[in-house]
């Protein structure tokens, strides 16, 4: 069936993304003292972008995944012919969605748990600022849009941690900011080759056609451009050896922070591998695929090892993320359908759960008024359903069979067994072995983690505490990210038959690449 457009589907994608901009700068006209007006406006504001969300997904033709939808082609910067282009299909919606969804849980969650110093309405402009960026960033098509995105969900993040954060802050903000903005300066400089080099355009569409001037480029070439857009894409994942900045700014930062950065703002960097990388400069890609699939190999066994060594819950789960998106980039790195399909949902998943325990480890902490594994224990026994919640979390993190994170983690390490044609297949082979043991590891530094906080009994300085379970916004916020975990761990065609379409188009070409 075909889906005949109307008057509203041409700016819902503006209006989704544009609306928490437009929000933040109404919020920053109301009164600092009327703290319950300035939550229930920016709650109103993200509640009406999930609407728009919702409205999209209506809208959206799942027999035409691959094709772009919703789309606005518009002059913006006629002087450099960068045009103001954005769609969302198969590979876009499940993140544009999980973005605005995730930023409405993180200002429910924040309703009673704002962090030092209190200040709501700076806090919550913020956060609707860094929901224009992320949307933006998996809407756009044009590669100066999509630069603009990418760039505006740094200063927010920035404040996040630098002001709201624990007493590293200010490294660790600066640490953020530094690094990912080295990778950005070496991702303009080929997007500036890109535009010099395929016929002066910015449009990610017209660089990716098979008639695109940047596919006659010279081998070494294309190289230097894909090394400049790696750079930026991997530093943003964060991939083994970029990965430094990760374990500082998760640990510093607000759980709000935390939870944004695990659950959306890691995945600018993949997507920008899909969306970019791959189908622009494919030759270079399959150069550069081993390297990838060595990397992201190091990286989940890495990333286990030094879970293991943690002392502090959320530098815990900062460093398993480190593990995770190994495995979305060892999928990706597969350069074939399966591969990249099994890392979309690897993002939603790692979205999903990982935003979970860094909510319930901000309660936890909240709770304790510490981190510190050696301290805690006793969870369930004083906190019963926090506990539980914590368990469930960790037994999909682990890639449990009927949840969502099995499916992150398995179709990503099957991918491997056979990479596109050109690579080398016993490479890949020993990544698959590598990476096996990788799950095993994450097994162990999750259940003793659990372990550790939940279970015994409660330390002696805890032992007369009163730990409160969990309240009625924790309930709200968490509701939505724990069936999704059930429901994409039941049902994952939910999400493969959505992406499937488009990533054939992106695999298309590597299947094409002469040996």
């Amino acid at each position: 069936m075909v889906i005949q457009p109307n008057g509203f589907d041409h700016a819902a994608l503006s209006v989704a993304v544009f609306a928490p901009a437009v929000g933040a700068v109404v919020l920053a006209a109301l009164p600092k003292a009327e703290e319950t007006l300035i939550k229930g406006w920016a709650l109103a504001v993200s509640l009406f972008t999930v609407g728009v969300c919702v409205w999209i997904l209506f809208r959206f033709d799942y027999h035409q995944a691959s094709s772009p939808q919703l789309e606005v082609n518009k002059a913006w910067i006629n002087v450099i012919n960068s045009r103001y282009h954005m769609f969302v299909d198969g590979i876009g919606l499940p993140l544009f969605i999980l973005s605005a969804v995730i930023t409405t849980l993180c200002i429910v969650y924040s309703w009673d748990h704002f962090p030092e110093p209190h200040n709501p309405k700076a806090f919550l402009m913020l956060l609707l600022v860094l929901e224009t960026g992320m949307l933006g960033t998996f809407a756009a098509e044009d590669l100066i849009l999509f630069f603009v995105f990418f760039e505006l969900v740094l200063l927010p993040m920035y404040f996040m941690i630098g002001v709201w954060g624990g007493e590293r802050r200010q490294y660790a903000s600066i640490k953020f900011f530094l690094y990912t903005l080295f990778g950005s300066a070496l991702m303009i400089l080929a997007f500036l080759a890109l535009y010099y080099r395929g016929g002066h355009t910015f449009d990610i569409p017209t660089l990716a056609a098979a008639t695109s001037p940047v596919r006659n480029l010279s081998h070494g070439t294309q190289l230097l451009m894909f090394g400049g857009l790696f750079m930026g894409f991997a530093i943003k994942v964060p991939m083994f050896p970029f990965h430094t900045w990760l374990p500082d700014a998760h640990t510093e930062a607000p759980t709000v922070g935390s939870v944004i950065l695990a659950a959306v703002l890691l995945k600018l960097g993949t997507y920008g591998f899909i969306r970019i990388a791959l189908p622009v400069l494919p030759y270079a890609a399959r150069q550069f695929a081993p390297w990838i699939a060595v990397l992201a190999t190091i990286g989940i066994i890495y990333g286990a090892l030094c879970c293991l060594a943690q002392t502090d819950l959320k530098r815990l789960i900062a460093f398993s993320s480190v593990a995770h998106m190994g495995f979305v980039m060892l999928g990706i790195a597969t350069l074939t359908t399966y591969g990249i399909d099994a890392a979309i949902f690897g993002m939603v998943a790692h979205g999903l759960i990982t935003g979970m325990l860094f909510f319930v480890a901000g309660s936890i902490g909240e709770r304790y008024g510490t981190r510190e594994l050696k301290r805690l224990g006793g969870l369930l026994v004083q906190a019963p359903k926090l506990g539980w919640i914590l368990g469930f979390c960790a037994m999909a993190s682990l890639g449990l069979p009927g949840l969502a994170g099995f499916w992150g983690e398995f179709p990503a390490i099957l991918s491997t067994f056979q990479p596109a044609p050109g690579l080398s297949r016993p490479l890949f082979l020993t990544c698959m072995v590598i990476a096996s043991v990788g799950t095993v590891l994450a097994a162990a530094y999750l259940l003793w983690m659990f372990q550790r906080t939940a279970f015994g009994l409660p330390k002696e300085e805890f032992v007369d505490a009163h730990i409160h379970d969990i309240h009625l916004p924790e309930w709200i916020a968490w509701t939505p990210l724990l069936v999704g975990i059930v429901v994409f761990g039941v049902v994952p065609g939910l999400i493969f038959k959505i992406t499937d379409p488009a990533v054939q188009g992106v695999a298309s070409a590597f299947g094409s690449l002469a040996k």
